[in-house]
């Protein structure tokens, strides 16, 4: 009876879809297409998800290099089988978790290796007969003659496995996997009768101490299951088939433990209706996709946009249970009433990810912030990299504080924005991670710890973040406490060279210097040099123009970032990419200068500069971004460059105005609707000639967070002719 009332209540959710979608005019899915920088250096995740599921199947092939982060690289098509978490646009991998394989015939239980296509469980895919989309992913597997499909819900993956006729078909689920990423401590496999098998995989890799319980059901019995492979961490389910027969599979997952994941099964999964699940998933990317509905004659910067909405929307993941159960950053397990979330990408995110959250995605944002206090109480400071509820401290500075200073700034909801100030005072004060350095010398001195410059530049950034939550909060002492904080970063600078530069804890400049010098992990800047970093002041740019002498001196620095060699020397990361001189945009400390033109009175050398990257660097092929998607933030970047908007100083609630590329914008806020018209937009016509906001005339150069939150109507005008101040 059960799974009849779940059939009704899923064809009536197909036919309030149809109907949404008819109301909003176009399909906006058709415009996805995933394998937008699962070329280059992109990593994104390939496969079948909901938006911010915390299932993400896919694909996960042999190589474990850098550029197969998130198991998928479009160079490649091996196939060792299908996992239920991945990774998208991160710099280092990791999960892989639950990993499904159907074969047939006599295999070997290991990953196997590229030179041996009999080794392992591995297959090469069919490439030219593969299928991604929203919520739906479908791939030959040629050693095998199986058709493999996809879908999912937010916590169950679903397979359909087309079989030939074999009588040693099989499909393994494999707990080893993972690679030189991580490695499995702890497995379990167990039957339940013919037709359900639980377990648990739980590893240490960049994530210390991951779990993952499941709960795998199978649409027809399987004849038995036979352990393989060292700790039989490979479950082999036996079947006999005929020519095309189809055998689906389900995958429920939790952090907490089985009966999390039998849960999920029972509220997501009950039922086998393959094609109305990849149609419930479609509609949800649709859902929320139509948060943003562009007009545009350009088909290409249609896919881009609506792709970069779709990435954006991978992370953060779902980490509680249906009956809200969750596992805290201590290990425990708590219970939630709202949604817990993991996979913070926190230095890459707060950029424009977390920003751009809080437009579109405003009840969600105040949920990310809540994790992130939660988090804070069960480790005691806010998250810096948290995957899969474990905290990596991977990056530097403290990248929470900008995020939770601009909910606060912001007014969003659900969470308590006292508690969460005091998570911001409670982590700016923690003596780790350099903070120590700060507190004692009001600077971290470059003999005294790598990457100094980076890490004391972030937290000068995160105390003016939080200097403007205090001032929001009525905190006057904490409002001057952390303003005179966010200033060290004054410390570095060279007025002779006029470049941010290591000091010693002597006060003296770092020598010899040479800023094109770049070496990973090991100087005093991170995944970047001083040409980079001599920009990451975007909270005190008024005081910061005074050290180079005033406006024009520092105008001409910053004109001659675009204009130098696109040359790093040293040992440098892999990251700075995207180079225009010694701008890199495939990195994400170089995101806001573009629109500091903008904030020291030059709008047009903005638009010039953000168009330019528009064009050049995002593009819809598979090596279409010029750097690592980095969990949503080049996608972000470029969704709200797109519409003509940036917010450049965290936890500031303005956006400053830019060049749009799309001709109308409507945006579903907390108010209703937000619409950005574009009046004469065109190639030839990159620069903004006047504003209006709601029929009335408006001269600021940003627009605040409220006017687009409460619904209303921009109006932008563009002209052939730069806008000079």
């Amino acid at each position: 009876m059960k799974h009849k009332v779940s059939y009704v209540m899923c064809c009536m959710l197909l036919m309030m879809a149809a109907c949404d979608n008819q109301d909003k005019g176009e399909n906006l899915t058709q415009h996805v297409n995933p394998k937008i920088g699962s070329g280059g250096h992109g990593h994104v995740f390939v496969g079948a998800s909901v938006p911010f599921g915390m299932v993400q199947l896919g694909p996960t092939s042999i190589p474990q290099e850098w550029d197969w982060c998130s198991g998928y690289h479009e160079s490649d098509n091996s196939v060792i089988g299908f996992s239920h978490t991945h990774l998208s646009g991160t710099g280092i991998g990791d999960l892989f978790d639950i990993t499904l394989m159907p074969v047939t015939g006599n295999v070997t239980y290991a990953r196997g290796t590229v030179d041996n296509p009999t080794s392992g469980l591995w297959s090469e895919a069919d490439r030219s007969h593969e299928v991604a989309e929203a919520g739906y992913y479908a791939v030959p597997l040629t050693r095998y003659a199986i058709q493999a499909e996809l879908t999912a819900t937010a916590r169950v993956g679903m397979h359909r496995y087309t079989f030939p006729e074999s009588k040693e078909a099989a499909i393994v689920i494999d707990l080893e996997n993972g690679g030189c990423w991580d490695r499995a401590i702890d497995t379990h496999l167990e039957a339940e009768g013919n037709t359900r098998i639980v377990g648990w995989r739980h590893s240490r890799g960049w994530a210390a101490n991951q779990k993952v319980f499941f709960v795998a059901e199978f649409s027809k019995p399987f004849t038995h299951l036979t352990l393989h492979g060292e700790g039989e961490r490979y479950g082999r389910a036996h079947f006999t088939t005929s020519q095309n027969e189809e055998l689906m599979v389900k995958v429920a997952i939790s952090a907490v433990d089985i009966e999390g994941a039998r849960q999920a099964m029972q509220s997501e999964l009950p039922g086998w209706n393959f094609e109305a699940t990849r149609e419930a998933a479609r509609h949800a990317w649709e859902t929320e996709l139509q948060r943003i509905r562009i007009t545009t004659n350009d088909e290409s910067t249609k896919r881009i946009f609506y792709t970069s909405m779709y990435h954006a929307m991978m992370a953060p993941a779902l980490f509680s249970d249906v009956d809200g159960r969750y596992r805290g950053a201590d290990g425990n397990i708590y219970h939630s009433t709202t949604p817990r979330y993991t996979n913070f990408s926190l230095w890459d995110t707060y950029r424009a990810k977390q920003p751009l959250m809080t437009i579109i995605q405003a009840e969600r944002a105040g949920q990310f912030v809540s994790s992130m206090i939660d988090i804070c109480d069960r480790q005691g400071d806010l998250p810096v990299w948290h995957l899969w509820g474990n905290e990596t401290n991977c990056m530097v500075g403290d990248p929470a504080i900008p995020v939770v200073a601009d909910a606060i700034v912001k007014g969003l909801q659900g969470f308590d924005h006292d508690r969460a100030f005091e998570a911001i005072k409670q982590t700016a004060a923690t003596p780790e991670r350099g903070k120590q350095f700060r507190h004692a010398y009001g600077y971290i001195p470059c003999n005294l710890m790598n990457e100094s410059v980076a890490f004391d530049m972030e937290y000068a950034l995160a105390d003016g973040a939080a200097a403007q939550a205090a001032k929001a909060l009525g905190r006057e002492a904490d409002y001057q406490y952390f303003t005179r904080m966010s200033h060290s970063y004054r410390t570095y600078f060279d007025k002779h060279t006029g470049f941010i530069r290591g000091v010693d804890d002597k006060g003296n400049f770092r020598t010899p210097f040479n800023p094109y010098y770049a070496a990973h992990r090991a100087d005093d800047y991170c995944e970047g040099n001083a040409w980079q970093y001599t920009w990451l002041v975007p909270h005190d740019m008024e005081g910061y123009t005074q050290l180079f002498g005033g406006k024009e001196a520092c105008l001409a620095r910053l004109d001659s970032l675009f204009i130098a060699p696109s040359t790093i020397e040293g040992d440098p990361s892999p990251d700075i990419s995207g180079m225009i001189g010694q701008f890199a945009h495939g990195n994400e400390p170089s995101h806001h200068i573009l629109y500091l033109y903008a904030l020291l009175g030059q709008p047009h050398k903005t638009a010039e500069r953000v168009r330019e990257v528009m064009k050049t660097q995002y593009r819809d092929t598979p090596d279409g971004l010029s750097g690592n998607e980095d969990m949503g933030q080049m996608s972000a970047w470029y969704i709200l460059s797109a519409l003509g908007l940036y917010e450049v100083e965290p936890a500031s609630g303005r956006y400053w105005l830019g060049s749009p590329i799309i001709d109308r914008a409507e945006l579903t806020v907390e108010g209703g609707t937000f619409v950005i018209e574009i009046i004469g937009n065109s190639e030839q016509h990159p620069y903004i000639k006047g504003v209006k906001l709601n029929g009335e005339p408006y001269t600021l150069p940003y627009i605040n967070h409220a006017d687009i939150a409460r619904g209303g109507v921009l109006t932008i005008e563009m002209t052939d002719t730069p806008n000079v101040q």
